[in-house]
Parts: structure tokens; sequence; C-alpha cells
């Protein structure tokens, strides 16, 4: 598929993305617009400031909800009015150090944040009588490679690498992956997971 297919498929696309607010939620969400989706944000506040999301000009031209993916209730809401076909997952507690200080807010976030977001979709989408979800509902998990852990003697990863985590942030993650694919084999719900591997980070180059 080219960009000019990927641009096609999401144009008039009613599009939930989860962490809009954030370095690749705003980027993501830029590209979609561009493309002629209609986008629904929900995130917390902007981490930064400056904050990207305001330095990519998307201000009025999606509809940006400020909310906790902990909140199940708000996100019912964002769900009856956004009525989105896809779902693109990428709000988190994303910082490994942190998850050290603050493991209980990383797994509330990272996976009982996801059971929410899933829950919800699952609500709007699943005629739980016939067992048939709504055409052309997906759902995708935006993951990392840190749910692998260390590299092994390859010296990389493939996705058929076992899930091997080693910190607070990384089994977060893992553990919201299973719960993808319990769900997808419980439901038959659309969904897909990407890892992604870091694209910034204290990495010091020569």
């Amino acid at each position: 598929m080219d960009l000019r297919e990927v641009f096609e498929f999401y144009k008039g696309k009613k599009v939930l993305v989860t962490g809009h607010t954030g370095f690749k939620g705003a980027w993501l969400c830029r590209i979609l617009i561009k493309a002629g989706a209609e986008v629904t944000g929900y995130s917390l506040e902007p981490p930064t400031v400056p904050d990207l999301f305001s330095m990519a000009g998307l201000e009025g031209r999606m509809d940006s909800v400020i909310g906790d993916i902990r909140d199940l209730d708000h996100l019912k809401r964002t769900f009856e009015k956004a009525q989105p076909e896809l779902v693109l997952h990428l709000a988190a507690q994303p910082i490994v150090r942190d998850s050290y200080k603050d493991p209980v807010y990383t797994y509330e976030t990272n996976v009982m944040g996801t059971v929410n977001l899933l829950q919800r979709a699952k609500e709007a989408w699943y005629e739980p009588e016939t067992k048939i979800w709504k055409e052309g509902r997906k759902y995708l998990q935006v993951s990392t490679d840190e749910v692998y852990g260390a590299l092994g003697a390859e010296g990389y990863f493939t996705e058929t690498t076992p899930l091997s985590p080693h910190s607070p942030y990384s089994s977060s993650k893992a553990s919201a992956d299973h719960f993808v694919m319990a769900f997808h084999d419980t439901y038959g719900m659309p969904i897909n997971i990407t890892r992604c591997s870091n694209n910034y980070g204290p990495y010091q180059f020569p």
C-alpha cells in the first residue's frame, strides 16, 4: 500500500486517537487530518510547554478531548459523541524511569486504561446476540519493543520473539498486549498490535 492508498483509506473516516497530545500522537493526528479523516483525540493535557500539539497547528482542526483513559465514564461519553470507526491507541505512561517511581499509576494507565478502551469499543461496535462486529471497525494497539526485554544472541527482535519484559513499564505494556490478544480471541475483535522501537531517548550520539 503506497501513501496515496493510505490517504484514500483514511479519507472521511471517523478516527479516535488516544494520546493525541504526545509526540507520536500529535504527528499522527496531523497526518490523519491531511488525509481527510474526521479526528477525535483523547488525552491528558500536553506534557510540555510549548507543546507539539499546539505547534503543529491542530487546535480547531480536530475534536480535542482532555481526559484520562482510566476514566471509564468519560470514555463512554467520548465514544457516544465521536462514533469512531477506527481506534488508534497511543495513550500510555511511557517513561521507563517513571514506572520505577510509580508502578501503580503505570499499571493503572497502561493496563486498565487499555481494558477500559477495549470495553468501550466493544460496547459501541459489537452485537452480542449475533456476535457480529460492525463493518469497517478496527482497533490498533501501539505497543513497544520493550516487551521483548534484552536483545538475544541474534541482536534483533522479530514478531515471534518471546515477550520477556524487565521493568514495570515493559511488563505493563506486555500485560496490555496479552489482554488485547485475549480480547481478540474471545470476541473476535478486529485488532492489530504494532511494536515500535524507541524513537528518541537518552542515547548520546558520538
